[in-house]
This record gives C-alpha cells, structure tokens and sequence, in this order.
C-alpha cells in the first residue's frame, strides 16, 4: 500500500470512530438537560415547577 492508501484509511477510521462514540454535539439541543434546568424553563414559560409536574403524574393510593 502506497503511503497515501495509508492515511486515506486512518482518515476515515478517524471519522468512523467520532461518529461512533455516542457524543454527537449536533443532538446537544434535543435533550433535556438537568432537572434544575427544566425546572426554570418551565416557570418561566408559566407552567408549573417540574416537582410538581412530576407528583401530579401518579394517583394517591
């Protein structure tokens, strides 16, 4: 294999590997994130705070 065959494949394994780590920066925005952070952006929307949310979801027993 000629030196520039070489780096051709290390290049895409390089690729590859980023692609298959799991860290995708691009999906950043789609999550969630903490719970205090979900909580503020829920007040400041005008629901309710996300413990409340979150003990409305189940009945009492």
């Amino acid at each position: 294999m000629s030196d520039e065959a070489t780096r051709r494949i290390a290049a895409i394994a390089a690729v590859l590997s980023l692609l298959e780590s799991g860290d995708d920066t691009s999906q950043r925005g789609r999550q969630r994130g903490e719970a205090w952070s979900q909580d503020h952006r829920r007040m400041n929307t005008g629901r309710s705070s996300l413990m409340n949310h979150r003990s409305n979801r189940s009945p009492w027993r």
